[in-house]
């Protein structure tokens, strides 16, 4: 086989169904062999939406996401969404053309050092040099991305290489020197960890992504309800907890709810799940959880004790160590006084937000998005107000249900990641929450959506700014706003001239009608609410301060 057909192969074995991606002139070999395929290629209009789309794919699959880029500005064009699934640690491999290998290092035409430029934003990178290794390669790239703590792949394939011939080798077993995850945790930190447990009065569980890639979250719900412990969720890790059950206390951090923000700092242990203690959720790591000691749980060595102190790590896969220390505990904790001192918080501490009058906030968009869809869609997200909101006011009861791009902060990730979302559960209604100036990032992924009949659903929160860095420059900087103020094209205008509909909702009687319009359209539809402009989002933990130290507005 040729390498090109080589790689078709590999990724039919590998069980990919889709993938997506932009042509150019150093993968032609391979288009020309995807033409053959019974891989389903999705054209993309921007190499930026193909790894996005593979990104939301992934995550709400749990399947490995697969996108694929012509060399220099098609494989560039690929990085920010490379990094974004770098670190949200999300199972992505990315396929990029390469010139000859005589060329490399030449400045040849559309060349530039992808494995370069792409070594600290991913898990791992190959350069492809000979043909004869091209199958070993592309088994390992997956067997890399998926494993351990997941992350996005990049190979690199030389045109030359593509067009090479060889005989065709299925490696069954994949076995890589020096890589070789822990997914069982070490029996005698087990033991200390459950006698830390019973001993505790005020214990927290503070649950990440991690949990939702392990799958433990049938395990998390048993020991939250075995130790009638609270359980607090990064952003990452919503879904992972039924957002809706009592021991809930939502997302914590900069902009979580207040009596997550308060249970962590008052108790005496944190233990810790696929949670790798953020900076949006720790705040001052000084005065983050004082009191507490802290059992931390990750497959990921490297994110124990690397931001907050941590008295007994237990290296490995969180479903495998959840279940060694079900068994372990002999001895449940008495939590009934710190039950009723969390109650006591959520009642002096709820979410809410002034509803007024005929203005339509962006808060209730979101509730009515929850009511319509009863809790059961698949909300996707842009970055910013619009995010943090839909974390707030969306409940999510099972896990895979938000994507979010969380680690990175990317503009733009959330409707080429719905149409990935949405490809990979067809039997989901996926919203896209957007913001008016993320969503123009990647705007021309409209033509994407239609082009493949992709029925997702945008609501646009339309308050005429940049809405997050805005509500810096108020609180922060004297109101002075500067380039945050932005204008929008006429967006029912842009979808019908895409091929989707559009819709603009102005008043606060119509939100819930448009909504479940848009349900029963069988296309992508585009929702433009004109919400509040100066909507802030709260609570709201200032830079430097401690996440008990909010700024609560109406929160």
């Amino acid at each position: 086989m040729i390498g090109a057909q080589i790689l078709i192969e590999c990724l039919e074995r590998e069980g990919v169904e889709i993938m997506f991606g932009y042509p150019g002139g150093q993968v032609l070999p391979i288009f020309d062999k995807l033409y053959d395929s019974k891989i389903r290629f999705i054209l993309t209009r921007h190499e930026q939406g193909a790894a996005h789309a593979a990104d939301g794919y992934a995550r709400a699959t749990g399947k490995v996401g697969v996108c694929l880029a012509t060399s220099g500005p098609g494989a560039t064009n690929l990085t920010t969404g490379i990094a974004n699934a770098y670190m949200d640690s999300v199972p992505m491999v990315a396929i990029t053309g390469q010139v000859k290998t005589f060329l490399i290092g030449n400045d040849a035409f559309q060349e530039a050092d992808v494995t370069g430029v792409t070594r600290s934003i991913s898990k791992h990178n190959f350069l492809v040099k000979d043909v004869n290794d091209l199958a070993r390669t592309i088994r390992e790239a997956f067997h890399i991305a998926s494993t351990g703590r997941p992350g996005p792949v990049v190979i690199d394939i030389p045109v030359d290489v593509q067009q090479a011939d060889c005989d065709f080798f299925w490696p069954q077993e994949v076995s890589i020197r020096g890589y070789k995850p822990t997914y069982f945790g070490h029996a005698g930190q087990i033991k200390k960890a459950a006698r830390l447990i019973a001993r505790s009065k005020r214990p927290v569980l503070y649950i990440g992504g991690g949990v939702i890639t392990s799958g433990a979250h049938q395990e998390v719900l048993r020991l939250a309800e075995g130790i009638k412990a609270p359980v607090a969720m990064t952003m990452m890790g919503l879904g992972a907890f039924p957002g809706t059950h009592q021991m809930s206390l939502g997302m914590l951090g900069m902009h979580g709810t207040a009596y997550a923000n308060h249970a962590v700092t008052e108790s005496d242990l944190i233990i810790a799940i696929g949670a790798r203690f953020d900076d949006r959720v720790t705040g001052r790591i000084d005065a983050f959880a004082p009191n507490a000691k802290v059992i931390h749980i990750d497959i990921d060595p490297t994110s124990i004790s690397k931001n907050i102190r941590v008295d007994i790590p237990i290296v490995g896969d969180a479903k495998n160590i959840l279940g060694q220390i079900l068994e372990e505990i002999k001895k449940k904790p008495d939590t009934e006084k710190w039950l009723n001192q969390i109650r006591e918080w959520k009642s002096r501490h709820p979410l809410r937000y002034i509803h007024d009058g005929e203005k339509i906030k962006p808060q209730f968009v979101i509730e009515q998005i929850y009511e319509a869809t009863k809790g059961k869609a698949i909300i996707v997200t842009e970055v910013g107000q619009n995010q943090m909101w839909s974390c707030q006011w969306y409940k999510y009861d099972e896990p895979r249900t938000f994507i979010s791009s969380g680690g990175l902060g990317t503009m733009g990730f959330g409707f080429p990641a719905a149409l990935g979302v949405k490809l990979g559960c067809p039997e989901k209604e996926v919203f896209d929450i957007a913001g008016d100036g993320s969503i123009q990032m990647n705007i021309q992924e409209l033509m994407t959506a239609v082009c493949n009949k992709i029925p997702v659903k945008v609501a646009i929160l339309n308050n005429g700014f940049l809405g997050m860095v805005r509500q810096w420059q108020e609180l922060f900087y004297k109101k002075r706003y500067s380039s945050v103020k932005i204008s929008s094209p006429d967006f029912v205008k842009l979808a019908e001239s895409f091929g989707a509909i559009g819709m603009q909702i102005t008043k606060k009687p119509d939100v819930r009608k448009a909504i479940e319009k848009a349900l029963r359209i069988d296309n992508t539809v585009l929702m433009d609410f004109i919400v509040e402009p100066e909507e802030n989002v709260y609570p709201m933990v200032p830079a430097g301060s401690a996440i008990n130290q909010m700024i609560s507005g109406l929160a």
